[in-house]
């Protein structure tokens, strides 16, 4: 019999107690203290938010181990189960996170593995979501005996750790290509030197088309419509003509400020987004551009709304080497990229694999603590088996 069977039998065996959660440990909610922006200190303690830490202040207001819980803004995942931080020593928290300590009787960690199964969706309200202090204490948790709850931890807590231990390598492969894209782009005495104005074109987005839009793609409207958000979140809608048609890279204005990427498909840019598209192509590759511009830290004004603008953007100087030297650095990147990047190979695609198998595992097991039936067949099981991590 595999582990997981052994563990599955015990709960099984055990006796299910249900409590609300506020029976389950200490909700500390009264104690947190937002601070603007601007009238926080820097420093060294981490500062929470709804959705983890937002920024590193001079003081603290906890001490301890604990759970954070969003409350308001950002408080669900796309799976309807609330965001969940695991935090611990000396700590600030905004009045936008739940914070929630260890009650004899129930383990911590037991709740942080439970709490990201909990479908909270009915429980999300207003214009801006939130879910409330009432909804947030009276959630029901299945209670097993501590010996159960100490297993069910380990157990959960070997493909955490696993995982944990990956994406710190990934964090230095990362800091490695960060170095090797730094160094091979580079200002030399061999490499001629412009700016950003003298080899391209530069435009501000505008409002989006409002009156030929849709959020979805459909046959109709299938150009996206570009923001300044990161990755998919950059996507505001579709369209049917495009403003961008060649090759470009886009800069965020506003928000994400100097975050670029490549695009290679035609696309409209709506405000806080500038776009990059090189003068010439036999003299400026679009995709060594869109590394030189990858990591630039720019300076912006301080007072005011914060907002990068085309000027300043233009007044940028890259190297602007030879176009086979352009192409063989982009080569050289991009193989890296995608090893540090790509779900399908190398370290990502362990981590991607072995955070699937943590959430198999938690699922299974806490549905097993709440409900007394599994949905794990037989041939789950030993597909599982045969990929799991050593939990003896």
């Amino acid at each position: 019999m595999c582990k997981l069977d052994e563990l599955i039998n015990e709960i099984l065996e055990a006796d299910i107690e249900y409590k609300k959660l506020e029976e389950c440990c200490n909700v500390l909610d009264r104690k947190r203290k937002p601070v603007t922006k601007a009238a926080r200190e820097s420093g060294t303690y981490p500062y929470y938010g709804a959705n983890g830490i937002q920024d590193y202040v001079s003081d603290f207001i906890f001490d301890g181990t604990f759970i954070l819980v969003g409350e308001d803004g950002s408080v669900i995942t796309p799976q309807g189960t609330p965001i969940v931080n695991w935090a611990e020593g000396k700590i600030w928290v905004n009045n936008h996170a739940h914070i929630i300590e260890e009650k004899e009787g129930v383990l911590l960690r037991y709740l942080y593995h439970y709490l990201q199964t909990v479908d909270v969706t009915p429980l999300i309200h207003g214009n801006i979501p939130k879910l409330t202090g009432g909804d947030f204490k009276a959630l029901s948790v299945p209670v097993p005996p501590l010996e159960v709850q100490r297993e069910i931890v380990r157990v959960l807590d070997s493909f955490t750790l696993l995982t944990a231990e990956l994406t710190a390598e990934l964090t230095a492969r990362k800091k490695q290509y960060e170095y090797y894209r730094d160094t091979l782009l580079s200002k030399s005495t061999n490499t001629m030197i412009k700016s950003i104005d003298e080899v391209c074109k530069v435009s501000a987005g505008g409002d989006a088309p409002k009156d030929a839009m849709s959020k979805e793609k459909t046959d109709k409207y299938k150009v996206p419509i570009i923001s300044n958000g990161v990755g998919e979140n950059a996507f505001y809608g579709y369209t049917n003509t495009a403003k961008i048609t060649v090759p470009a890279v886009t800069v965020a204005a506003r928000g994400t400020i100097g975050y670029a990427e490549y695009r290679d498909y035609p696309y409209v840019p709506i405000i806080r987004l500038l776009s990059l598209i090189p003068n010439n192509v036999d003299e400026l590759n679009t995709k060594y551009l869109y590394y030189c511009l990858q990591g630039k830290q720019y300076i912006v004004p301080t007072t005011g709304i914060s907002q990068l603008t085309a000027p300043m953007v233009k007044q940028v100087e890259i190297p602007v080497p030879e176009l086979s030297v352009q192409h063989k650095i982009v080569e050289v990147l991009d193989n890296f990229d995608k090893i540090c990047s790509d779900l399908n190979i190398g370290l990502p695609a362990e981590i991607n694999a072995r955070q699937k198998q943590y959430e198999f595992y938690r699922d299974q097991l806490l549905t097993f603590v709440e409900t007394d039936k599994s949905i794990l067949t037989d041939r789950q099981t030993d597909r599982q088996t045969d990929r799991q991590t050593e939990l003896d």
